[in-house]
């Protein structure tokens, strides 16, 4: 299942909040096509890592590569334009605003056929064009999650990077999310997932990232990492 061209390839990346190192010489390859999974406790430095692809915090050291350019230190807002963007934890949308507002912000940096791409999403997401008109804080939990993932559609990615989507959600609505991401893979995007429900990301995840403290401590394929003793014990409550 795995890919041979890489579209994504972070080496020896080192990030600090001060004196507190967050993340100490991580290694991450995503190949073009993958789902690939973060996978540690709070604080481990998956929100960190995916924060520091995008261009919100500038490593200390290390490289970022994203399809063959190095991007390392590289804005935020220059990224999105070029194809990478995130899905925020704690599915951050603009409450105040509508939801048709709030997908519309996706695309600020490329309006260009943005009423093709709402359609699209609506097609993706039909509650959300029943809630078009709709305050984005009048959303449930999963239709906040909905919105998060449309707005992030919206930008025309190439990459999305999604952080721990089933926090907070009914295991029935984490399941409909978590179909939603292995659709939008089959369609041709590319995701790195950071999630703390390990076992239902490792079955839709080609590969898999283990990180504890800031550090990568195990990697592999995602059915390895499955059936791996120290992910069983620590993380599968098995």
């Amino acid at each position: 299942m795995e890919q041979s061209n890489t579209l994504l390839d972070v080496k020896k990346l080192e990030v600090s909040y001060g004196h507190v190192d967050a993340l100490k010489g991580v290694d991450v390859t995503v190949n073009q096509g993958e789902i690939v999974v973060l996978i540690g406790a709070n604080g481990a430095g998956k929100t960190t890592l995916l924060d520091t692809i995008l261009g919100i915090n500038t490593p200390r050291s290390g490289s970022i590569q994203y399809n063959g350019t190095d991007i390392t230190g590289r804005s935020a807002d220059i990224n999105v334009r070029e194809g990478l963007t995130i899905v925020p934890e704690g599915r951050g949308v603009f409450t105040s605003m509508t939801v048709t507002d709030n997908l519309l912000l996706g695309a600020h940096h490329n309006m260009h056929e943005s009423s093709d791409k709402i359609e699209r999403v609506y097609q993706w997401f039909p509650i959300l064009k029943e809630r078009s008109d709709q305050m984005a804080g009048t959303l449930s939990g999963g239709e906040r999650q909905m919105l998060a993932i449309g707005r992030a559609l919206m930008s025309a990615p190439r990459i999305i990077l999604v952080d721990e989507p089933s926090i907070g959600l009914a295991p029935i609505i984490v399941n409909n999310i978590i179909e939603i991401l292995v659709n939008l893979n089959k369609e041709g995007y590319t995701i790195l997932l950071s999630e703390q429900n390990a076992y239902k990301a490792l079955k839709i995840a080609h590969r898999g990232y283990v990180l504890e403290t800031g550090q990568v401590v195990l990697s592999g394929t995602a059915e390895e990492l499955l059936e791996d003793p120290a992910v069983k014990d620590a993380y599968l409550g098995a």
